[in-house]
């Protein structure tokens, strides 16, 4: 990681401000919060796609820069908004690992009664608090911001140290994280989230471990390696989905549900000829049981 804000997560804020910017008729979800966090050319962007010729523009133009890219994007933020939403009506801790510009301790309606806890690299976690600051003035109290280094770093010691009540149950989001981080620091967070209170959820994504040694067998996936190799930003980890129930199982948590980008993309009906989303970008969802 440099020592600059993620560029990746830059992308992911453009991605949530250009469905945003949709009707809301046909938008999956919408994240007023985006924009704050898009700089040069990305902002301006998105001020051509306010038009609605400027929206299919731009969308056209980043498909093909990026074949796949934003579908996932989209697709998986719109799996973990609905499965958030629906453990946080019960579920009073949200814990946000590795939390990018991921802004749904303010636009969630199930969020606003939960504490949320934000955990990221320092330089990330910096630029997204000034951004919000800016935008919406002092933060609330309700949500908490420790740097992590997962590689590292000891998640419960960071997240006791943030207020975490281990007592109480937690819904965990691990969104677009464990393919930046090594075998052994995945296995030292799964094993930590583990000790939660019995019921936390995790919903997290991973990578079909395959993309990573042969990318050519994946749409767009030979294209994408190459870009995060030159943000510096290389993808490191990944899990072949057939051992995924039991990969969790010997940490202790039961696998829910499982599925992948471009099935989320094509099930809410967005489908088009080339735009599909990762096949190999993969949504699931596990449960801390004793």
């Amino acid at each position: 990681m440099t020592d600059r804000a993620s560029l990746t997560a830059e992308y992911m804020a453009l991605f949530r401000a250009l469905e945003s910017t949709r009707p809301e008729s046909c938008r999956l979800f919408s994240d007023p919060f985006a924009p704050i966090f898009l700089r040069h050319w990305r902002r301006c962007l998105l001020r051509i796609a306010r038009l609605d010729a400027g929206r299919r523009l731009v969308e056209h133009l980043l498909d093909r820069n990026a074949p796949g890219a934003r579908a996932a994007g989209i697709a998986r933020t719109k799996w973990i908004d609905d499965q958030a939403t629906s453990a946080l009506e019960t579920i009073p801790q949200l814990v946000l690992l590795g939390a990018g510009f991921d802004t749904r301790a303010y636009r969630l309606a199930s969020a606003q009664s939960s504490i949320t806890f934000e955990l990221d690299h320092p330089q990330t976690s910096l630029a997204k608090q000034a951004a919000l600051n800016k935008a919406l003035g002092p933060l609330t109290e309700k949500v908490r911001f420790a740097a992590i280094d997962f590689n590292c770093q000891s998640l419960i010691e960071v997240l006791r140290q943030a207020g975490f009540d281990p007592l109480r149950t937690a819904c965990f989001i691990w969104e677009g994280v464990t393919n930046y981080l090594s075998a052994e620091a995945v296995d030292a967070v799964l094993r930590q989230i583990r000790q939660a209170a019995t019921g936390s959820v995790l919903l997290f994504t991973y990578i079909h471990r395959a993309v990573l040694e042969q990318p050519q067998q994946f749409f767009g996936a030979e294209k994408l390696m190459r870009r995060l190799q030159s943000y510096g930003e290389p993808w490191t980890f990944g899990l072949l989905p057939e051992e995924l129930d039991a990969y969790l199982s010997a940490r202790g948590l039961r696998l829910m549900k499982d599925a992948s980008v471009a099935e989320v993309w094509q099930g809410a009906g967005r489908c088009g000829s080339d735009i599909h989303g990762y096949e190999f970008y993969r949504l699931a969802c596990a449960r801390v049981e004793r």
